[in-house]
């Protein structure tokens, strides 16, 4: 991988991972932020979770420089295993990142976010990001990490035009992260595209 960053900062971009290189590119970041740097075991750096998540991987041009994982709960999401190469360590990068974190999160329609944190990096999401420690919620203790985490929510204002039930359905067969393309809520979706219970369930209607 390259170390260095390009020029300015129109060359850099995040993207929702939907293929499997993309997943591969995220997991490298991971790997060089806290296997490698921090010394924290494979084993807890990946786990399950990786299968149910969304990710998000961040390119400086086609170099993967950092990536966020997001699970879904019942009234939050929750963001994870968020890494960063070290040349791309700064405010205007991690907010960027945030930014579009937070959009994707309330296209799902959530207007809260927690995540975890060591104190050193907490005090970051605080002030950069505008998350605040969750009340009542003690520090929790990771395996291989020094120091506890601090437990950090962050509300969101509810977005106009969010997915709901009454979304067209169009809109809901996209890719995870493309409901907003220009095309997006006046295409057809093509049946040849769809598994066979979808298929099935429509020619019985």
């Amino acid at each position: 991988m390259n170390d260095k960053p390009r020029r300015g900062h129109n060359s850099i971009r995040f993207e929702i991972v939907t293929s499997y290189e993309q997943l591969l590119h995220a997991q490298a970041v991971r790997s060089i932020c806290f296997v490698e740097e921090e010394g924290v075991a494979a084993k807890v750096i990946f786990d399950g979770n990786d299968w149910q998540a969304t990710h998000i991987i961040a390119y400086d041009g086609e170099e993967p420089i950092g990536t966020l994982r997001i699970r879904w709960f019942k009234d939050f999401a929750q963001f994870e295993r968020t890494a960063f190469r070290q040349a791309w360590r700064n405010s205007h990068v991690l907010r960027a990142c945030a930014d579009f974190a937070f959009h994707h999160v309330q296209l799902k329609g959530y207007t809260r976010v927690i995540t975890h944190a060591a104190p050193l990096y907490a005090r970051l999401w605080r002030m950069l990001l505008g998350f605040q420690p969750a009340p009542g919620k003690e520090p929790l203790t990771i395996e291989g990490h020094e120091h506890p985490y601090i437990e950090l929510i962050k509300v969101l204002p509810l977005l106009d035009g969010a997915i709901t039930e009454q979304t067209n359905a169009n809109v809901l067969f996209q890719v995870e992260g493309s409901w907003t393309l220009p095309d997006a809520r006046d295409r057809t979706v093509d049946s040849d595209l769809l598994p066979p219970a979808v298929t099935a369930a429509g020619a019985a209607g």
